[in-house]
């Protein structure tokens, strides 16, 4: 039978033991253990990548830990707008969705938008009409509040700054959820979503919903989710790199994760990770910042679950 596999990501950044009390790892841990551990059991029981990573990411979704979905940080206005893409290995369709406001989970949209439409990217109110159309589930905007959130906001919503997800400090922590896997038939799938950057402005959309930035599967070579600073992301097309340097220079998985990560995002300025799954079941989970949410299980291996560096 195939190896399956999936890994999951929580965000990266200046994330050190300094900075979590031991209460605030320890949830941490158990949110990260839970979603890789959901999407696992669906590769076991003979479902499919594209099944795993969505029901990964929801759940990822749905704890105001991460900086997506529930927990999704506020805009200038005081508002949310997230970002969500899912893409499949085999056939390289893809669903992605930019800056909506009212939907409980992005993914979830991404995946509709894939399945039920001729486009890749839907994008605010009209992501929205489509989502009614297909049953996709909304929420108010009391779902998405969050004290920390709100505290987060306050301290910077009267002047230009913008943070990269809930730190006090500007630029240490990358807000983005995703989860890489493959299945028993040895498909590779990927899914990314993101609420962006606290008191952010203009509708800005970073790498998670743009294929081939933050978002990419190839049974070929792999299926990578991205976590960073989007802006160097989308400009070093990072995942889509990584795959390429795979399929045109015959690198493994971990040399091209670490060519792309490690080497070209340092030299050009950005900080971040990523996770990256092949249709032979290997896993890697590089990064270039002090930490990153990551966890990971391997058909029946124990689940592994890391924040720092090792």
């Amino acid at each position: 039978m195939q190896k399956t596999a999936i890994a999951i990501h929580g965000g990266a950044g200046t994330i050190t033991q300094a900075s979590l009390s031991a209460e605030q790892e320890k949830a941490y841990r158990a949110a990260l253990k839970e979603a890789v551990e959901a999407g696992h059991q669906v590769l076991e029981q003979g479902g499919t990548a594209l099944q795993a990573v969505e029901l990964a990411v929801v759940h990822l979704e749905d704890t105001p830990l991460f900086n997506a979905g529930r927990g999704s940080v506020f805009t200038k206005e005081g508002k949310h707008e997230m970002d969500a893409a899912i893409m499949c290995g085999k056939t390289l369709e893809a669903g992605a969705v930019a800056g909506v406001r009212s939907i409980k989970n992005p993914v979830k949209l991404a995946a509709a938008i894939m399945e039920h439409s001729d486009h890749v990217m839907l994008s605010s109110y009209g992501a929205e009409e489509f989502a009614l159309s297909y049953g996709v589930e909304f929420a108010p905007e009391s779902y998405f509040f969050d004290k920390f959130r709100y505290g987060q906001w306050s301290e910077v919503r009267d002047s230009d700054i913008f943070m990269l997800d809930h730190t006090a400090q500007r630029d240490e922590k990358f807000g983005t959820v995703g989860a890489v896997a493959v299945d028993q038939k040895g498909n590779v799938a990927a899914a990314t979503s993101t609420g962006g950057m606290t008191n952010k402005r203009y509708n800005r959309i970073g790498d998670t919903p743009i294929i081939g930035s933050g978002t990419y599967a190839n049974n070929n070579t792999c299926a990578i989710s991205c976590t960073g600073h989007g802006e160097f992301f989308m400009r070093a097309v990072v995942a889509y790199d990584v795959s390429c340097l795979m399929a045109y220079k015959g690198y493994t998985l971990q040399q091209a994760c670490d060519e792309v990560v490690m080497k070209k995002l340092v030299d050009f300025g950005g900080d971040g990770g990523l996770v990256a799954v092949t249709a032979a079941g290997e896993i890697a989970m590089p990064f270039n910042s002090e930490g990153m949410y990551r966890a990971s299980k391997a058909a029946q291996q124990e689940t592994y679950v890391g924040i720092y560096k090792e």
